[in-house]
């Protein structure tokens, strides 16, 4: 059932460590294998210990577009949501549709598995090369079909200047 709620109040940013974030699921930003990597990726790896390597392991990776979901291990989140941006091509390969849908799936997963909070880091813009501005503007737009469904989205930027490209007002 759909609540009644100010979509302002659900939208939020901060900037920080993603993997100290004490809310229901956490996003990683993750590649194709799920097996760790650069970034966020390998932030969240290393803060949920090695029980997420051993697990990813057996998943057989992830498409990009698409998510996955594990146990937060040893993170305070008690999930991590696993997906897959694309490669920055230039912006003519689908790569606005395949980050849409990257976002959509973390969102889906939250609302089947009932979660009340997510936190999303910047899905692409490090070495997948996603221009940041962009990438918020997908981010954003695709979490405001979902603010009914959850009490708190939040967009978490490492850096102060990526924070300040979100823009919560509806687009």
């Amino acid at each position: 059932m759909k609540r009644s709620v100010s979509k302002k109040d659900v939208l939020q940013v901060c900037t920080g460590d993603i993997t100290r974030l004490a809310v229901d699921a956490i996003v990683n930003a993750a590649n194709n294998s799920l097996l760790g990597g650069s970034g966020v990726d390998g932030a969240i790896h290393r803060a949920a210990g090695p029980r997420l390597l051993a697990l990813t392991r057996t998943m057989g990776g992830c498409p990009t577009g698409q998510a996955r979901i594990t146990p937060g291990f040893d993170l305070p989140a008690r999930w991590i949501i696993h997906t897959v941006g694309p490669v920055w091509h230039g912006g003519g390969q689908g790569e606005a549709a395949l980050l849409r849908s990257a976002y959509e799936s973390c969102l889906t997963l939250a609302v089947e598995y009932r979660l009340r909070s997510i936190a999303f880091p910047a899905i692409s813009t490090g070495v997948y090369g996603y221009p940041f501005a962009e990438a918020a503007e997908i981010a954003v737009r695709t979490a405001w079909g979902f603010t009914s469904d959850l009490d708190t989205i939040i967009f978490c930027c490492f850096r102060e200047q990526d924070a300040a490209f979100i823009n919560l007002a509806p687009i």
